[in-house]
C-alpha cells in the first residue's frame, strides 16, 4: 500500500525557526534572481540584526542550501499527496516527474518570477553539487525518499525491476534535474517555451519508465 514518506521532525523544527529569514530569500530569488539575494537584502527585508541572522545561517551558501531543504520538502509533501489515489506506483511516478519538468511556473502562470527563482536555483544547484555535496544531499534527500518509496512499491507490485530503491531514485532525480536545469539556464535571458517544456516531460518520463521498466 502506497505511503506518504515523513518528514524529518528535527529539520521541520530547524526550518520553523528559520522560517522568516528562508521566506525573505526565496521572495528575493522571485523578485531579483540570484544577485538579489544577498545577506544585507535579506537583513532589510527581516529587519533582523546582522548577528541574528550568523546565529542561524554561517553565509549565503547555508541560506541557498536552506531555502533547498524548504522548497524540497514542500515540494515531496504536495507531490506525496498528490498522487496518494493514483492507481499504482508508475502513474505516481509519472506525475512527479512530469511535475518537476513543466515546472510551478506552467501550474501558477507565474513564468516570470518563477523563471527567475528556478534559473536562480539551478545555477546554484550545479555550483553546491561540486562546492558542498553532502550538504546538498541532504537538502534534496525528501524527494529521492518519496520516489524511492514509489519505486519500491513498484518492485512489489511487479512494475519496476529489481534494484535498490534508494541508488535508482537517486538516479532518476540525477536525470531529472540535470535535464531541467540544462533547460532553465537556456531559458534564463527569453521568454520559456511552454510547449517545448511538455515535450520535454514527456521525453524524460519515457526514458525513465524504460529504464525502470520491470
Amino acid at each position: 500500500m502506497y505511503r506518504v514518506p515523513q518528514t524529518d521532525d528535527a529539520i521541520t523544527e530547524l526550518d520553523d525557526r528559520n522560517q522568516q529569514i528562508v521566506a525573505a530569500a526565496y521572495d528575493l530569488l522571485d523578485e531579483e534572481g540570484l544577485e538579489g539575494l544577498t545577506i544585507r537584502a535579506v537583513l532589510q527585508r527581516t529587519g533582523l540584526a546582522r548577528r541574528a541572522l550568523y546565529d542561524r545561517f554561517a553565509g549565503k551558501d547555508d541560506l541557498v542550501l536552506a531555502v533547498f531543504a524548504h522548497t524540497l520538502r514542500r515540494a515531496a509533501e504536495q507531490f506525496g499527496e498528490q498522487v496518494r489515489d493514483l492507481p499504482d506506483p508508475l502513474a505516481r511516478l509519472h506525475h512527479i516527474v512530469t511535475a518537476i519538468v513543466i515546472g510551478r511556473a506552467a501550474i501558477d502562470g507565474d513564468w516570470q518570477g518563477g523563471q527567475r527563482r528556478s534559473a536562480a536555483l539551478s545555477r546554484e544547484h550545479l555550483r553546491l553539487a561540486e562546492a558542498r555535496p553532502v550538504e546538498l544531499q541532504k537538502a534534496v534527500s525528501p524527494l529521492i525518499d518519496l520516489i524511492a518509496t514509489i519505486l519500491s512499491d513498484g518492485m512489489a507490485e511487479g512494475q519496476v525491476r529489481a534494484g535498490p530503491p534508494s541508488w535508482m531514485a537517486l538516479l532518476v532525480y540525477n536525470l531529472v534535474s540535470t535535464t531541467v536545469h540544462s533547460q532553465l539556464l537556456a531559458e534564463e535571458a527569453a521568454i520559456p517555451d511552454r510547449q517545448r517544456r511538455s515535450e520535454l516531460a514527456v521525453e524524460i518520463w519515457e526514458f525513465c519508465r524504460r529504464a525502470i521498466a520491470a
